[in-house]
């Protein structure tokens, strides 16, 4: 905490105190005399000496001026523009450089390049140090550089302490002129990517919001296109160097500096650094086409969910449209929180929604989408379409009152001022003015704006944009359980989510080859796989193998600290899976199969979600045995990738891929033995790439497996597998793979 916030702190907790204080004497009075009193205080007026007897007669003071630290601007010659924002609080300085280009730019069919350029940019390392040496040197110093990307621009940023700024801007101008992009991180880049691409229909909220942006805008429009596997298999090492050397260049480059230093020093270090880098060709925007979308009644189809998630959308506008202040007022009283009138309506007094928002989206150069959202339960979709079709009239209909606009008002300047309560944060918004031409004084313009805004504003914004019959309305839930048919709404347009399979251009995990090569075996990767199944015990034992039973003991790190479970799990290849788990917070099984996949709880039983259920698939087909008896499917494929030192041992690298999934094999070369595997995984953190080592290897029926695992997560130690006993082609009844109720279900619960 720091001493403002103690102050803070301090200072509210004086005010409890006494209005606690306060409290008894006042409901001390005879109960008669209680609202006769109040009515007289609050219409006293303050006694001599000014002091108020009661909070109704304590004014409230003007807000001050509103002038925040105007950062120095500096154009140098060859047109790089450069912000310094001095900032002596703490000896910190921080730096960051806008490129204009962003995703908007990709041609689409190119769509996820930015975001794999951006990764791989920092990872990848410069010419002369690899992004794991970088790593290693700035995590030292308790610095960083970073690289990131958006739909207008990519960037590099760096932070560090006043006394290790030489060291750490040296980096940060090597990564700005001198990336190397490695194929090795750009491997990782896509398959994190085309990990994200194979869940990104887990989640309805995820599926609804993109879904909403398609229709908005047009599902070929660059602010909604998605990557897709055809997509990210075309990108190249190629590719991100030429975006690079067509991006890169000194007036094309938004940088600003705040912190610990004066700026005649640091604007000469910046010109010494800068201003002799040649111009570069002219960034000319791409040129985006936006229409409305076609008004009706869209719908996804979510059979694995109990729940609806509804969105209402068309174009918004731009922040230099007139309307962008009255549109933010508007926002607030219709749908920005808790006392909005969706809210109050809908959620607290209708019941209907778990959460219900939205209003008019306003971009800085494009139009933003005008979005009404909610989450329902299944058996009230319709009825919630109704209540937002009526809250839309209202709002057009019945003028603001003045409770609601004073509210709406001082909800958007209370937050505003925190927006912008340090130079970091003014310094960047003053980068993004210049970026997209807007006047200097924005940021000032924005609170008068809001501050001269009258009720009459509001209900004539709310009018002109608040158009029912011009809204898309998009709903993703299960058909089956809602109250009325969507038809009854009128005409219905099916929207298919279905994910397109990789092409014939894919990749394997982890290949650094070229990523357009064909998916095909080599004969060095079938002759490594035919050294790891003789190594495992031979293809007549592995073939044999019909289901599993392994007891062991796993270790989890997790941030509270290291957690011990016990596990059971027996597996019935292809596509059975139960799992007994004891947790030091109680016991629960997990069972998927085709028919029904659910977990059992000591309360009950849930719907496995869909994701969980796949990651338990996955687990299955990443087993030696698996592997083996597929090892003439065509729709697997095996490509030796060179040689790699793990520990004392050198490794030979077997890329895999099944019908579900890419992994990387790390073979010993002597033994035949998988010492390390690799593969993309979802964790509580997010998608990771996962790296699993395997030891205390020891033959089970003719089989030779390992019996120990450790395992990491990004580089970090996630957690380790001892097993306790292990069974192959178990005795197990069917039975137990059965769903409780008797059931066929992946239901999935609420998100």
């Amino acid at each position: 905490m720091t001493f403002k916030t103690l102050r803070i702190a301090i200072a509210l907790s004086i005010f409890f105190v006494v209005s606690a204080a306060t409290g008894p004497a006042q409901s001390s009075s005879a109960p008669g005399k209680k609202a006769e009193t109040a009515k007289a205080s609050a219409s006293k007026t303050a006694p001599a000496g000014g002091r108020a007897v009661d909070w109704r007669q304590i004014k409230k003071p003007e807000l001050p001026a509103f002038h925040p630290q105007v950062p120095k601007r500096i154009e140098f010659a060859n047109g790089m523009i450069v912000f310094l924002q001095e900032d002596h609080e703490l000896p910190l300085i921080d730096g960051t450089a806008y490129i204009r280009g962003g995703s908007r730019d990709v041609p689409a069919a190119k769509t996820g390049l930015t975001s794999i350029y951006a990764s791989s940019w920092r990872t990848g390392g410069t010419k002369t140090k690899t992004g794991d040496q970088l790593d290693d040197e700035l995590e030292a110093r308790a610095a960083h550089v970073e690289t990131g990307g958006g739909a207008a621009t990519t960037s590099v940023s760096f932070s560090c302490l006043k006394g290790d700024l030489d060291f750490v801007f040296d980096v940060f101008k090597d990564v700005l002129r001198n990336p190397e992009f490695r194929q090795d991180k750009i491997d990782l880049a896509k398959n994190r990517m085309r990990t994200a691409i194979s869940r990104r229909n887990d989640d309805i909220s995820e599926i609804a919001g993109r879904e909403a942006a398609k229709i908005a805008y047009g599902k070929n429009n660059p602010y909604a296109r998605e990557p897709e596997y055809a997509t990210v298999n075309a990108i190249t090492r190629q590719d991100l160097s030429d975006w690079h050397t067509t991006h890169v260049h000194p007036n094309n480059i938004i940088f600003g500096i705040v912190g610990d230093f004066d700026s005649v020093a640091m604007e000469k270090r910046l010109r010494d650094s800068f201003e002799s880098w040649a111009r570069g060709p002219k960034y000319v925007a791409a040129q985006i086409q936006f229409t409305n979308p076609k008004p009706g009644i869209y719908f996804v189809d979510k059979d694995d969910v109990n729940q609806s998630v509804i969105h209402m959308v068309k174009l918004g506008i731009r922040r230099d449209n007139p309307d962008y202040f009255p549109v933010q007022v508007m926002n607030d009283v219709f749908g920005g929180g808790f006392a909005s009138r969706l809210f109050k309506r809908l959620r607290t007094e209708a019941g209907l929604a778990y959460d219900v928002g939205g209003g008019i989206g306003a971009a800085y150069d494009h139009p933003g989408v005008l979005n009404i959202e909610m989450g329902t339960k299944s058996a009230t979709t319709v009825e919630g379409i109704q209540g937002l079709y009526r809250e839309v009239d209202d709002m057009r209909n019945n003028p603001v009152t003045k409770p609601e606009l004073q509210h709406g008002k001082d909800s958007i300047l209370n937050s505003f001022i925190f927006n912008f309560d340090t130079p970091e944060k003014v310094l960047l918004e003053r980068m993004v003015y210049e970026l997209y031409g807007y006047p200097p004084d924005f940021l000032e313009r924005f609170r008068n704006g809001i501050e001269q805004t009258t009720g009459q504003d509001v209900d004539r914004v709310a009018r002109k944009y608040l158009l029912k019959d011009q809204l898309a309305v998009l709903v993703v839930g299960r058909a089956a359980d809602f109250d009325k048919p969507l038809s009854s709404l009128g005409p219905v347009t099916n929207v298919d989510i279905t994910i397109p399979p990789p092409d014939k251009g894919a990749a394997p995990s982890g290949s650094s080859g070229a990523t357009n090569a064909p998916i095909s075996s080599n004969t060095e990767g079938k002759a490594l796989l035919a050294k790891v199944i003789e190594a495992s015990g031979g293809a007549q034992k592995l073939g044999a193998v019909k289901g599993t039973q392994r007891k062991a003991t796993v270790a989890l790190k997790t941030p509270q600290g290291e957690m011990t479970i016990e596990s059971t799990s027996i597996e019935m290849l292809p596509d059975k899976v139960r799992m007994q788990v004891q947790t030091p917070n109680g016991a629960f099984t997990m069972v998927s199969t085709p028919e029904a996949s659910f977990v059992q709880l000591p309360n009950g039983v849930q719907p496995m979600p869909a994701g969980q259920r796949e990651d338990l698939l996955k687990s299955m087909q990443r087993t030696v045995w698996n592997i083996a008896q597929h090892a003439s499917d065509p729709k697997y494929s095996f490509v030796a990738n060179g040689v790699e030192q793990i520990g004392d041992r050198h490794a030979s690298v077997l890329d895999i891929q099944t019908d579900l999934q890419r992994l990387r094999w790390y073979i010993d070369a002597k033994s035949g033995r998988v010492l390390r595997a690799q593969y993309e995984t979802a964790t509580q953190a997010g998608l990771a790439t996962r790296v699993v080592d395997y030891a205390e290897w020891k033959a089970v029926d003719g089989i030779t497996i390992p019996f120990h695992e450790e395992a990491s997560d990004n580089g970090e130690p996630s957690g380790s597998v001892q097993v306790s006993s292990f069974e192959f082609n178990p005795h197990v009844d069917a039975t137990i793979f059965d769903h409780p109720a008797g059931e066929s279900a992946h239901k999935a619960g609420p998100r």
